[in-house]
């Protein structure tokens, strides 16, 4: 199965978005006539592998190299190097020029930057006298679709760049991408913003449209209705809980990357001693496509059904004489066998993570924080945890769950876990702990918490959650509606006005902007949850919301946003834009030092 994510059933036309990044590579790869070596940033070649496949790649004379700090070893001329403007990178480049320089090598460099250029970056090629000798351009790749519904503006460090290190660059790129879609799908007419990250972008993007708007003569109605924007700030209870979907339970404990998993082959039946195997998970697989957003407890006896149909299936083939067509429907079904075997690999894989008592002591440790009534009972476990040499990034999600749900700790616990981490995983941890100080996410208690009235209003705790036929978001955490999302489904459903109180009790501003000029759009004080007929697009096509994660979102969130926007009387399409793709654990690894 190809890496490409099939995009033929998106609510908007994203294969053209995808095209257009694929040409421009292409087009950088034309201009520098014959034979190159390609030589990729390797945090870029996941993004690039969903865009464009490498043997494309290759049929433009491109031999394909990863960047690193050793020498690249080829024999081609002409050196096309791809890379983030980050400074470490820079250094490789200039040692490989002065490497080839010193052995009297003469070949012709060029340099593009993903997605701008950055000063920083040339004054270090400037300094190491290389500056001159490279040809310098951009590819400006802003945002990647990862499936029909998920864009991803690939932005791995944002939450920490503006959180902890005061960088906001990032905010630049995520407007820069939304006004790129707004080239092709008209100006988005109503924005609404909450949190400090936010409300930046809503203005930068607003600056953006009044320096290069779009030219909506012969665009007809926008076909993004209305876009939300969430800081991650705003909610990090959810991405520390664990997620109980497929997809997320996936994420959780084998990492998806760019749309794949990688693990033994022996997990997949294939006996190949050591070897890696590759899985994509997206929606061009239709089986992943019907089990991905459930509950994994349900997906298990999906599973189990569709196997005993199949059996059935094949007793009464080989005991009975079928008619052709019924061989065809039987034959149809075959053709879904490789899809089977896949998922019953992994659902069985994660089985053996999930049917741990470690595994149910977490969640229910997590319930209990999330339920916050019960403080001493949840600081003696983190306490415990950290004595008993838990993974260091176990013991700080629930740590941050703790400091969350309770405004900090207490001024003497707060001393007392701080120096039992550092004794406990060593002093080297002690940026570590800043970190997750500066962006407040472990921190002394110096006010009362609001996360107990936050809960009640927005019933963020939902008793006997039925994860069989959920008719509530708060069946992606077995019971708990995540806040992000609740926070959606009022923008969506009722607007933020009812429930400004309880924003104001939330991390960061909040904004709402209406633009004139298109009345048929449904109005943006309510954008109810049914419209009238003739506020649905041209076409019959329902009204589109773009929901930005800024700082990464959890595959569970995304997954409530599907169950939303699927449900009886919803008249929006949801697609979903994010910084990065995460879960607690690659959140809390990026405040790691």
């Amino acid at each position: 199965m190809a890496q490409v994510p099939n995009l033929d059933n998106a609510p908007i036309n994203l294969t053209t978005i995808r095209d257009q990044s694929q040409k421009e590579l292409i087009t950088i790869l034309k201009n520098v006539r014959g034979k190159k070596c390609l030589v990729i940033d390797p945090k870029l070649s996941g993004s690039l592998s969903l865009i464009v496949q490498s043997s494309q790649l290759k049929e433009h004379g491109a031999e394909l190299r990863h960047l690193t700090a050793e020498p690249v070893e080829t024999d081609c001329t002409k050196m096309v190097y791809l890379v983030r403007a980050q400074l470490n990178l820079m250094k490789f480049i200039c040692s490989q020029i002065h490497n080839d320089t010193s052995k009297g090598l003469h070949r012709e460099y060029f340099l593009y930057f993903v997605p701008r250029r950055a000063v920083a970056c040339e004054k270090i090629l400037e300094e190491e006298k290389v500056h001159e000798l490279l040809t310098i351009g951009e590819y400006p790749l802003y945002l990647i679709p990862l499936d029909e519904d998920v864009l991803s503006f690939e932005l791995d460090l944002a939450h920490k760049e503006c959180m902890v290190n005061g960088d906001t660059t990032s905010l630049w790129h995520i407007a820069k991408a939304i006004h790129k879609l707004e080239f092709s799908f008209g100006t988005i007419q109503n924005v609404r913003a909450k949190g400090k990250a936010s409300t930046r972008v809503a203005d930068i993007l607003n600056r953006m449209q009044a320096e290069e708007p779009v030219n909506t003569s012969d665009m007809g109605i926008p076909e993004i209705n209305t876009l939300i924007l969430l800081d991650r700030e705003v909610d990090m209870v959810t991405p520390m809980c664990t997620q109980l979907t497929y997809e997320g339970l996936l994420d959780e404990f084998l990492g998806v990357n760019n749309g794949a998993v990688e693990l033994d082959s022996s997990i997949m039946g294939v006996q190949q001693e050591g070897k890696k195997l590759k899985v994509p998970l997206n929606s061009s697989d239709k089986l992943f496509k019907e089990i991905r957003d459930m509950n994994f407890e349900v997906v298990v006896q999906v599973l189990r059904q569709k196997a005993t149909s199949m059996k059935q299936d094949y007793t009464e083939i080989s005991t009975t004489t079928q008619s052709v067509s019924e061989l065809k429907d039987f034959v149809k079904k075959l053709n879904s066998l490789p899809e089977m075997t896949r998922h019953i690999n992994l659902a069985q894989h994660l089985s053996t993570f999930t049917s741990k008592p470690s595994f149910l002591g977490r969640l229910d440790m997590e319930q209990t924080l999330v339920e916050a009534q019960s403080y001493d009972i949840c600081f003696e476990h983190i306490e415990e945890m950290i004595h008993k040499q838990e993974p260091l990034i176990n013991v700080l999600r629930l740590l941050v769950l703790l400091s969350i749900t309770y405004a900090g700790l207490p001024k003497k616990n707060f001393d007392y876990l701080r120096r039992e981490l550092l004794h406990s995983y060593g002093f080297e941890h002690i940026a570590t702990l800043n970190n997750l100080e500066k962006d407040g996410l472990f921190k002394k208690q110096d006010s009362k918490s609001n996360w107990l009235t936050v809960k009640r209003a927005l019933q963020l705790v939902v008793e006997d959650t039925d994860t069989t036929n959920p008719n509530d978001i708060s069946y992606v955490f077995s019971g708990y509606a995540p806040l992000s999302i609740r926070l959606v489904q009022h923008a969506i459903r009722s607007g933020w006005r009812p429930i400004e109180e309880i924003l104001k009790l939330l991390p960061g501003p909040h904004s709402e902007t209406k633009k004139s000029g298109f009345a048929s759009s449904p109005s943006f004080d309510t954008l109810p949850g049914s419209l009238n007929n003739s506020e649905k697009v041209a076409e019959g096509r329902r009204s589109l919301v773009l929901v930005v994660f800024i700082g990464g979102v959890t595959f569970a969130e995304i997954s409530a946003l599907r169950f939303l926007s699927s449900q009886e009387g919803m008249a929006y399409d949801v697609i979903v834009g994010t910084t990065k793709i995460i879960n607690g654990h690659t959140l809390i690894q990026t405040f790691v030092e």
